[in-house]
């Protein structure tokens, strides 16, 4: 997160009270799910796995559901992964998503996956995959439908979750069958970015020998799993025209695809949005749920 949604972060937690301390040594994700926590998001929703491992590379996840789920429920389930530039970010601070979309309704698995610079491209498409393969074959366990999975994801997560959905090569190498993800929610994600010209992009994909396979644009297809790009008007991290060329090009294709973009809004803020703290800046759960559960029903 910028300085700025950190400062606003700080500001509204030493407002409430509680956690002020931690402001200056907490990661700004993390200490916006402490805020959501104290605020009431964490009212109806439950933590019921944590820290699973999964894959071969000592990846972990989490997984929410609500309250008064049970394990004989065959709830949708949504994927959702963090953003963090390919660099940072780690599950246990999005919290605030996972309880989010919980009490939405959905089964929520929350995975880690390896970063640069320990890996570059695909090590962490790689990753996701083997969650997409964990979800698949464990998620009933936890009151979830492995008929029904949809995916999310916000910046460089948002990135994995278009492309998993889009290049089907990496699901098939995971053992997984691509028709598995029935929607996708992308927020502020990277989609058409290459050439690379920022430390992240580059450092993340330059290596790898074939830069347009890096892009999910390049897989912009008719059956694609349906869409919703999510993007802001002040995002000057990723910028706009990411949704807005995928969404151009997945229509010109003949895909299901619906774009909305928040005036008003930056990068951290569409995901701030998710909390209870900050829902008020914009409409995003509302909007991503709406859709998710379009296109999720069981059996369909």
């Amino acid at each position: 997160m910028k300085r700025g949604a950190q400062v606003a972060l700080g500001l509204a937690v030493v407002a409430i009270g509680g956690l002020g301390a931690c402001a200056a040594t907490t990661s700004p994700p993390l200490l916006l799910s402490q805020l959501d926590a104290v605020a009431g998001g964490g009212k109806g929703a439950e933590l019921v796995a944590e820290a699973v491992p999964f894959g071969a590379h000592g990846q972990t996840l989490d997984v929410w559901r609500a309250a008064d789920a049970t394990t004989s429920d065959k709830r949708p389930v949504l994927i959702f992964w963090h953003g963090g530039g390919w660099v940072k970010g780690a599950r246990q601070d999005y919290a605030f998503a996972g309880r989010a979309f919980a009490k939405q309704g959905f089964t929520v698995v929350v995975p880690d996956y390896r970063k640069v610079p320990q890996v570059r491209f695909p090590a962490f498409v790689e990753d996701a995959a083997d969650a997409v393969a964990w979800t698949r074959d464990n998620i009933a366990r936890f009151g979830g439908d492995p008929q029904a999975i949809g995916f999310s994801g916000h910046s460089a997560g948002a990135h994995t979750a278009v492309l998993l959905a889009l290049d089907p090569r990496w699901l098939k190498a995971a053992g997984v069958d691509p028709g598995i993800v029935k929607a996708v929610v992308g927020l502020s994600g990277a989609y058409d970015f290459y050439p690379f010209t920022t430390k992240r992009s580059i450092d993340a994909m330059a290596a790898y020998p074939d830069p347009q396979a890096t892009q999910p644009i390049t897989f912009a297809r008719a059956d694609a799993p349906p869409m919703l790009l999510i993007t802001s008007s002040e995002d000057n991290t990723v910028r706009p025209r990411n949704a807005i060329n995928l969404t151009a090009r997945l229509k010109q294709e003949g895909a299901m695809v619906e774009m909305i973009n928040y005036q008003g809004l930056d990068h951290e803020e569409v995901v701030m949005a998710l909390s209870k703290p900050f829902r008020g800046k914009g409409p995003v759960l509302k909007d991503s749920s709406v859709f998710l559960e379009r296109y999720l029903k069981s059996g369909d």
